[in-house]
């Protein structure tokens, strides 16, 4: 065998590496975006009266999506899309991205929007003619057919001082940004998000609507009638409750807007929970498999708590009662150190459900954390540039991502690799090497396990 070269399962592979492609994984990943309309419809949301550049704009941006979902940390890795050249042709240079990043204003802003909600609709086309049918969530066994999940939160990106926006946070000794983000738990997808000061309140009422109002302007319209919103205590607000109820504004008996949120465990509660245990009125919390949980309790509180008027109609609040946790136990109150219990109380306007289906379903809430923890793993945790308005396109970059690795493993992957984590995602798909064979006048890219 030559020095330079391999066999492998009757294949030459050459030293000088001609007719290999590294990351072949990140192939498919351009090609759904491709026969999604992606690079296109940005391409129309981007164009400016006069220019006509030599790469365009809706490209560049996919391309730096994709990038993300390989690894990217910064908009030097779009070299990472080099490796696919022998399939794909040239990308952009790293002085293109950052220029098409810097061409993004609050215009372009809203235009991407729009046209990331037509491709959303052909997405969720395609997603519903799958053999088993749309993604819908599963409470207790029950799917929540119709219904469409949203999930909004804050988390905090540190960053130098010198960074515009980037101040103080609300954790402790820990400076940068506090982006506020809204994902759909359907999909995994990020539908909106807004780049914030890192001093920005979590319960901010104009930023809370304002997110979810563009989470629901990213929805296809048969989407957005039955609608479930969920956020944490942080992000509970009088006004987001009015505004959810109301079906943002929509006076159409067909739309049907239910919040499941956080709610203050105060004095009031404490006594509430003190007479249920006096009176013995717990009922067992359940599992996602409708199994009841060890030692975890739950009750609806409403009739106890006094004078809630001027709340939406058919308000009530639970609360659940589980034992104190060691990971608990530096932010728990001195009640629940006392008690050795853990209490958490959540709002909601459903109605004819029992307090422990509406408690798994709130706590299905969780996995929000799980939606931004793998996006910081693509991009999110960490903005490129000193200007804000860059930033703002880079954590655009990072839904797109977002999104296409949410179509990738609902459309194109299946058992464990449908459910993997960023990480896994690479090291067992995306990076796998192959070889670009020629033969019957086509091209063939043979993957290398």
């Amino acid at each position: 065998m030559r020095k330079d070269t391999q066999r492998l399962r009757g294949l030459t592979i050459s030293g000088d590496g001609k007719g290999q492609v590294g990351h072949a994984g990140g192939v498919h990943l351009q090609l759904l975006a491709e026969r999604m309309g992606l690079p296109d419809a940005l391409s129309g949301a981007m164009a400016r009266k006069g220019f006509v550049p030599g790469h365009p704009r809706g490209r560049v941006l996919t391309d730096l999506a994709c990038a993300l979902v390989l690894g990217a940390t910064s908009m030097r890795d779009i070299r990472l899309l080099e490796h696919q050249r022998p399939v794909l042709g040239d990308t952009a240079s790293v002085s293109t991205v950052s220029r098409t990043l810097g061409e993004i204003d609050e215009l372009q802003l809203r235009r991407i929007a729009r046209a990331r909600a037509e491709v959303r609709r052909r997405v969720w086309t395609h997603l519903a003619d799958r053999d088993q049918g749309f993604p819908w969530i599963t409470v207790d066994g029950q799917a929540l057919q119709g219904w469409t999940v949203l999930d909004s939160d804050a988390t905090v990106v540190p960053a130098p001082s010198e960074k515009e926006g980037a101040a103080g946070t609300y954790k402790k000794g820990v400076y940068g940004h506090c982006p506020l983000l809204a994902y759909c738990d359907n999909t995994g997808e990020m539908l909106a998000q807004e780049l914030r000061p890192g001093d920005a309140g979590a319960n901010d009422t104009a930023d809370n609507i304002a997110i979810f109002e563009a989470a629901v302007a990213g929805l296809p319209w048969q989407y957005r009638k039955k609608i479930l919103f969920r956020t944490d205590g942080a992000g509970f607000s009088h006004g987001l409750l009015a505004w959810i109820a109301d079906a943002g504004g929509r006076s159409s008996p067909s739309f049907t807007w239910e919040y499941s949120v956080g709610w203050a465990f105060t004095e009031r509660e404490q006594a509430a929970v003190e007479l249920l245990d006096r009176q013995g009125l717990w009922e067992a919390a359940t599992g996602p498999d409708g199994e009841a949980r060890e030692d975890a309790f739950v009750a609806d509180i409403t009739g106890l708590l006094g004078n809630l008027t001027g709340w939406p109609p058919h308000h009530k609040v639970i609360v659940r009662k589980e034992p104190l946790h060691p990971r608990y136990v530096k932010d728990a109150s001195d009640y629940e150190k006392k008690h050795n219990k853990r209490y958490q109380t959540f709002a909601t306007n459903t109605r004819r459900r029992q307090p422990a289906w509406l408690d798994c379903r709130h706590r299905s809430h969780a996995r929000v954390e799980l939606g931004i923890r793998d996006s910081k793993a693509g991009g999110l945790g960490l903005f490129p540039s000193q200007e804000l308005k860059v930033n703002q396109a880079w954590l655009l970059a990072v839904a797109l991502a977002t999104d296409l690795r949410a179509w990738l493993q609902l459309l194109a992957l299946e058992g464990e690799l449908a459910r993997a984590t960023p990480k896994t995602l690479r090291y067992r798909f995306l990076h796998v090497p192959a070889v670009l064979v020629h033969g019957q006048r086509r091209r063939r890219l043979k993957i290398l396990y």
